[in-house]
C-alpha cells in the first residue's frame, strides 16, 4: 500500500465534510417538501420556496455562494453541476424559516467553452485546458461518469481568470 501524504489525508477529510454537508442540506431539503403523510403535492412543494425566511444574494465562487458580507454558504455539489454554474454566477439563497437551504441562480454571466482533459492529482479532479488547470467538482466527475484521461467540453467566465470550471459533456 502507498504511503499516504498529510495532504492526501486534508483532502479526503474535505471531501467527507462536503459530502456530509451536501447529504445534510439535501435532508433538511426533503423534509420541507414532504407533507405529514409522505406525499408532496406541487402546492406544497410551491408554498417550500415561498418562506418567509432569510434571503441573501451572492456569487458562486466555484464550490460556494460568497454573500456580501463575505460568509460563504455551501452550495450543494449536485445542484452546481447539474445546474452548470460558473464561477461568478449570482445566486439567492432562502433560508426557510425551518433552516431549509434553497438556491436559486439569478444571474448567469457570460461564457465560454474550451475543451480539456480530466485528470486526478492527489485526490482532487482539474481540467486541463490551453495551459492551465481548472478545479471541477467531484460530482460533476461523477454525474457525467467521467473518467481521468477523458475529453470534456467545459465551461468558464468569458471574462476575467478562473480557478473552476463546470463541466458540461464528457467527449471520450
Amino acid at each position: 500500500m502507498a504511503d499516504i501524504t498529510e495532504k492526501q489525508l486534508k483532502t479526503l477529510k474535505k471531501l467527507i465534510e462536503t459530502a456530509e454537508t451536501n447529504l445534510s442540506g439535501a435532508k433538511e431539503l426533503l423534509a420541507s417538501l414532504i407533507g405529514s403523510d409522505g406525499t408532496v403535492t406541487p402546492s406544497e412543494a410551491k408554498m417550500a420556496t415561498m418562506s418567509t425566511g432569510k434571503v441573501i444574494e451572492g456569487a458562486f465562487d466555484g464550490q460556494h455562494m460568497i454573500g456580501p458580507d463575505g460568509k460563504s454558504y455551501p452550495v450543494p455539489a449536485n445542484y452546481a453541476s447539474k445546474s452548470k454554474l460558473v464561477q461568478g454566477d449570482l445566486l439567492k439563497l432562502i433560508i426557510g424559516d425551518d433552516g431549509t437551504f434553497i438556491y436559486k441562480q439569478i444571474g448567469p454571466i457570460e461564457r465560454k467553452k474550451l475543451i480539456g482533459t480530466l485528470n486526478l492529482k492527489d485526490g482532487a479532479y482539474f481540467v486541463e485546458a490551453r495551459g492551465t488547470e481548472y478545479h471541477v467538482l467531484f460530482a460533476s466527475v461523477t454525474y457525467f461518469k467521467a473518467q481521468p484521461g477523458d475529453q470534456v467540453t467545459m465551461v468558464i467566465p468569458e471574462e476575467g481568470e478562473a480557478e473552476w470550471a463546470a463541466i458540461e459533456a464528457v467527449i471520450g
